[in-house]
C-alpha cells in the first residue's frame, strides 16, 4: 500500500510541477512520516498552502510494522494502512506533495527549498526527516523485517508476549529493550560484542540482576534463522566457536541515523547530527521547525512524532500569519 502511495504521488507530482514550479508556498514540510504527515495537516487546515515532499515512501518506518496495537482509539492496524490514512487525510485538506531529497536555502523573501526534480520557495519550512535503524548488514535480517526481525521493543514487544526472543546491542537502547522485553516475554538473551554495557550503570545491575536476562557476552551475530519467520539467530564468539539460539524475535538495537547532514548549515545539530530543539521544535534557524525523530528527544514514537508534527505545523502556520501582518 505505501509503494502505491509513493507511485501515486510520483505520477501526480509530474502533473502538477507544471503549475507549481516557482510558486511561493506558505510552507514546505521536509518528510512525508507521521510527523511530516501531520504537520502538514495542521498547517492545510490553519489555511496555508502546503507542499510536502519525501525522499522515498509516505509513511515511513510505520508503513513497515505488520501491526500497530499502540496508537490511541486504533486497537489494530497494519502500518501501511494508517500511513495511507494520514495521507489521505493531509491531501484531502489540500496538501499538495512531491518526491525528492530535499536541500534548504535561505532567500531575501523565505526560504528555497529545491529536489532532484524542482524548487519550491517558501516563507516556512518543517523538517521532519525521521531517522535510520542501524543494521546489522545480514540477507537474513532485509528478509525477516517484520517477521520477527525488529527495532522497536515498545512497539513490537507485545507481540512476543510468553516468547523467547534476543536482543542485539551494548547501549542504552539495547539495555532498555532487554528490560523491558523481559516484563513481557518468557527470556531474553542479550547479545553484546563486548564484556560490558555501554550504559547507564543502574541499567547494567538491572540487567544482571534479572534471572529472566542471559547476558551472552563477546559474541557477534552471524545469521538469522527462519523462512517465513524468525526462528533462531547463529552467533559466533572471539575464539570462533558458532552457538545457535532459539528465538522467536530479534531486536536490534545498535543505533539509529538522523539524515539532518544537508541542513547542518542552517539549523543547529548535536553530536549525533540530531536537530536541537524541545518540546516547542523551535530551531536555531528563525522560520525553521522540526518535527519527530530527526529533533532531540528521549522518547521516539509514532505518538510523539505526531504530537511533534501538530506543534510544528501549528507554529509554522503561526509564523506566517506574523510575516505576512508585519507585510
Amino acid at each position: 500500500m505505501t509503494k502505491a502511495v509513493g507511485t501515486r504521488s510520483s505520477h501526480h507530482a509530474m502533473n502538477m510541477l507544471s503549475n507549481k514550479r516557482g510558486d511561493m508556498f506558505d510552507i514546505v514540510v521536509i518528510g512525508g512520516g507521521p510527523a511530516g504527515l501531520t504537520a502538514s495537516l495542521y498547517a492545510a487546515r490553519a489555511g496555508k498552502s502546503v507542499m510536502l515532499l519525501e525522499a522515498n515512501a509516505f509513511g515511513g518506518q510505520i508503513a513497515t510494522a505488520p501491526r500497530v496495537e499502540n496508537y490511541p482509539s486504533v486497537k489494530e492496524i497494519a502500518g501501511a494502512e494508517l500511513a495511507d490514512k494520514m495521507f489521505e487525510q493531509a491531501t484531502a485538506h489540500g496538501v499538495e506533495f512531491d518526491m525528492g531529497t530535499a536541500k534548504i536555502q535561505k532567500t531575501a523573501s523565505g526560504f528555497a527549498v529545491t529536489t532532484e526534480y524542482g524548487s519550491y520557495d517558501c516563507l516556512s519550512v518543517v523538517i521532519s526527516t525521521g531517522v535510520s535503524h542501524k543494521k546489522l548488514g545480514l540477507d537474513s535480517e532485509e528478509r525477516l523485517a517484520g517477521n520477527g526481525v525488529c527495532y522497536c521493543a515498545v512497539c513490537d514487544g507485545a507481540f512476543y508476549k510468553d516468547k523467547p526472543v534476543c536482543v542485539v546491542g551494548d547501549g542504552n537502547s539495547a539495555a532498555q529493550f532487554a528490560l523491558y522485553l523481559a516484563e513481557v516475554c518468557s527470556e531474553v538473551h542479550l547479545l553484546t560484542m563486548f564484556d560490558r554495557l555501554f550504559c547507564d550503570n543502574e541499567l547494567t545491575e538491572r540487567i544482571v540482576a534479572n534471572d529472566k536476562i542471559n547476558w551472552v557476552q563477546n559474541v557477534t551475530v552471524t545469521d538469522i534463522l527462519g523462512e517465513n519467520k524468525v526462528d533462531g539467530v547463529v552467533f559466533r564468539d572471539n575464539d570462533g566457536a558458532i552457538t545457535y539460539q532459539d528465538t522467536d524475535a530479534v531486536f536490534v538495537a545498535i543505533g539509529q541515523v538522523p539524515h539532518n547532514g544537508d541542513f547542518a548549515n542552517l539549523v543547529q545539530l548535536d553530536d549525533k547530527g540530531y536537530i536541537v530543539a524541545g518540546e516547542d521544535c523551535l530551531t536555531s534557524c528563525d522560520g525553521i521547525f522540526v518535527a519527530g525523530d530527526c529533533r532531540t528527544k528521549k522518547v521516539r514514537q509514532c505518538t510523539t512524532a505526531v504530537g511533534d508534527g501538530a506543534v510544528a505545523g501549528f507554529s509554522a502556520a503561526m509564523y506566517v500569519d506574523r510575516l505576512k501582518n508585519v507585510k
